[in-house]
This record gives structure tokens, sequence and C-alpha cells, in this order.
């Protein structure tokens, strides 16, 4: 299995940026998939969340409303699009996917088996 991430970059505060993941070697339509993002100092934390048929989806509260995740089943791509980036946003990114239907807590790291290698977003003021 081959998970990885894409897009990543240095952009101004207000700027956007489209994140892609790209998984092989799965079941992909199977697999509920999330990126996740980690500052230096701090916890990795779950940024948004998208279920096995694209019709359920989460996101952490201090991205609610400025980041959108999708997926292209057919391309085995998902996505994260970041818009009104702020420099809080700075991280780097990771996505997950974990097989199945998730179990309801799906910022929690353990609901995921496969892990891409991260991209930074860095974002300037």
């Amino acid at each position: 299995v081959q998970v990885m991430e894409s897009g990543g970059g240095l952009v101004q505060a207000g700027g956007s940026l489209r994140l892609s993941c790209t998984a092989s070697g799965l079941t992909f339509e199977n697999s509920h998939l999330s990126w996740f993002r980690q500052s230096p100092g701090k916890e990795r934390e779950g940024v948004a969340c998208i279920d096995r048929r694209g019709s359920s989806t989460h996101y952490a509260d201090s991205v609610k409303g400025r980041f959108t995740i999708s997926r292209d089943n057919a391309k085995m791509t998902f996505y994260l699009r970041m818009d009104s980036l702020k420099p809080e946003d700075t991280a780097m990114y990771y996505c997950a996917a974990g097989l199945g239907p998730y179990g309801g807590r799906w910022y929690a790291e353990d609901e995921y088996k496969y892990w891409g290698q991260g991209t930074q977003v860095t974002v300037s003021s």
C-alpha cells in the first residue's frame, strides 16, 4: 500500500492551497479518508474526514468553513481544499486511510492504518 501527499507549499495569509493524496494498493472505495496536521511542539490533530461514499464529512472547529475535503474514487485520490489560510494553519499535513467504516472517532489516529509521509504547508503573515 502506498499513500502519498502533494500540493503543499508557501502561501500568504488569506490565500488558498489544494492538497492531494493518492492511495494505491488498497480498496480505495471501501476506505474512510482523513487529513491530519502537526505543528512544531504540538500533537498531531485531525483536520477533516470523509466517509467511504463521500456523503459524510467532519472538520475540526478551527477549519470549518475554510477547508473542504473531497474524494474521487475513480482516481483513487482525495483532496483538501484550504481557503482563507491563516499563519496558524502552518503545519506538516498528513493524509491517512482506514479500511471500512470509521468507528465514530474520525480524529483518532488509531482509526487509520495507512499514512502518507506528509507535505509542508507554510502560511506567511
